[in-house]
């Protein structure tokens, strides 16, 4: 039997950051993992791989609209799909071996299998049974489906399905309106697909900022995504070939169907807890599944902590990364700590869709006094080089303090600039603190810079 100061299940952004990080305080370390490859679901079959065909189809979409403009004249290039999938998942594996070659550069032990837990400081790896002063449970999340819906990951599909289709389909039908639907769909749209996206609510991405999301909405229709708000679906009639989406009209309740080639269910992820024991080691959960904490990331049982997807909170691969860290240190001894606050929040489409903080919706709710600084990428020199001129920063502060409260970017390199706020925030930055920093020219981050400005006595560029 292995002794451990600290085992962490799951080796996703939250397990491993955790590991590493408990390694590097001077703590024993294993990480679980059943999969052939660490990174769970992120690195795997998520944000790096879907990162990978966005990238790909940006650029064939760049040659197709933006070449000639620029003087590259010459053929638009062909999509040779199999090799489109073949640097996907070349990216997938660089990036799930990196994490292999930092486990062993900090000595953390990889225990190959599904962990269950087995007791207080017990934890089960197939036949063999590993004891740890610490156990932290970052299992992460699964696609959740609808009633009605089968998934079949062929013809109706989940991100990960999306992600391995072997031909480009002719007609796809998107149900959900979140990241994952929005994104995976833009990346089809611009291969030439013919895509429908139904959303229950009467909004894309929920949540949003609202003249944020209206903007969005209308690029992305003209991008050629078909958007239909309200409706409900009802069934998934999975045939030889194709599948018939059935859906009703919350408004009238109408009843519609679209014929579909692949059917992408994108209706959000649920905690995976499945075989973990989690209910006969007498570990609460909450209603929704999730493993219930305190504030310091503890369940119930002494010596078991749990992060990321898998608790309360936005499910974001760089949450479950800073609740590693801190659940490391709190370990360890020191005061791990997580500003939910400041957890920025990204959209990879083109343009992409960055935000923190609150929403203007919010601030009204919370019935507090603000400002808006606004700039369109209009107005950014850089932006408009690069056919990027669509979108805007909008920078919120509270009205007596000037204190910024929350940024929302529609625009070229969003969660990239976003960046600049979470400091700006997590140091109580003012919106004249922003604005009277110099920023290099000509960057896309100017706009930044001028919405900070808005807040004051004005931008110089609008």
């Amino acid at each position: 039997m292995s002794q451990y100061d600290v085992i962490v299940i799951g080796s996703g952004p939250g397990g491993y950051v955790c590991a590493i990080r408990c390694a590097q305080l001077g703590l024993k370390t294993a990480c679980v993992e059943g999969r052939e490859a660490l990174g769970g679901t992120c690195l795997n079959v998520g944000c790096i791989p879907s990162k990978a065909l966005l990238h790909a189809t940006h650029q064939l979409h760049e040659a197709e609209h933006n070449f000639a403009k620029m003087g590259l004249k010459g053929k638009s290039p062909s999509v040779d799909w199999k090799a489109m999938i073949a640097y996907k998942d070349d990216v997938i594996g660089q990036n799930t071996k990196g994490i292999e070659f930092l486990f062993k550069k900090n000595k953390v032990d990889w225990l190959k299998g599904w962990g269950k837990i087995a007791g207080k400081g017990k934890v089960q790896v197939g036949d063999e049974t590993h004891e740890a002063k610490n156990i932290v449970i970052a299992t992460g999340s699964e696609a959740s489906s609808l009633p009605g819906v089968e998934i079949d990951e062929k013809t109706v599909v989940t991100s990960t399905g999306a992600l391995e289709l072997t031909k480009v389909p002719k007609k796809m039908v998107v149900i959900g309106a979140g990241v994952i639907g929005l994104e995976m769909g833009s990346v089809y749209a611009r291969l030439g697909t013919q895509v429908t996206v139904v959303e229950f609510l009467d909004q894309i991405t929920p949540g949003m900022d609202g003249e944020v999301c209206k903007t969005f909405q209308r690029m992305l229709k003209k991008q050629g995504l078909d958007i239909v708000l309200g409706a409900a679906v009802q069934t998934v009639e999975a045939l030889k070939t194709k599948a018939k989406v059935n859906y009703k009209l919350r408004k009238d309740d109408s009843e519609h169907q679209i014929d579909a080639d692949v059917v992408l269910v994108a209706t959000g992820r649920k905690p995976y807890t499945g075989g973990l024991g989690l209910e006969e080691a007498g570990i609460d959960l909450t209603e929704r599944g999730m493993v219930k904490t305190d504030a310091h990331w503890k369940t119930n049982m002494e010596g078991v902590y749990a992060i990321g997807d898998v608790i309360a909170g936005p499910m974001l691969a760089h949450k479950a990364e800073d609740e590693g860290m801190a659940v490391a240190e709190t370990i360890a001894g020191q005061k791990g700590h997580v500003n939910y606050g400041v957890i920025p929040g990204v959209i990879y489409t083109h343009p992409e869709v960055a935000s923190v903080g609150k929403t203007e919706e919010n601030l009204k709710e919370e019935g507090r006094a603000y400002k808006v600084g606004k700039f369109s990428f209009m107005g950014n020199g850089r932006a408009k080089a690069v056919f990027a001129g669509e979108g805007f920063v909008k920078l919120l502060a509270d009205k007596d303090t000037d204190r910024i409260l929350g940024a929302h970017v529609i625009g070229p390199m969003a969660g990239d600039l976003i960046h600049e706020v979470c400091v700006a925030m997590e140091f109580g930055a003012s919106a004249e603190d922003l604005a009277r920093t110099c920023h290099a020219h000509p960057t896309f981050s100017e706009a930044m810079r001028e919405a900070a400005l808005a807040c004051g006595d004005g931008p110089i560029h609008s």
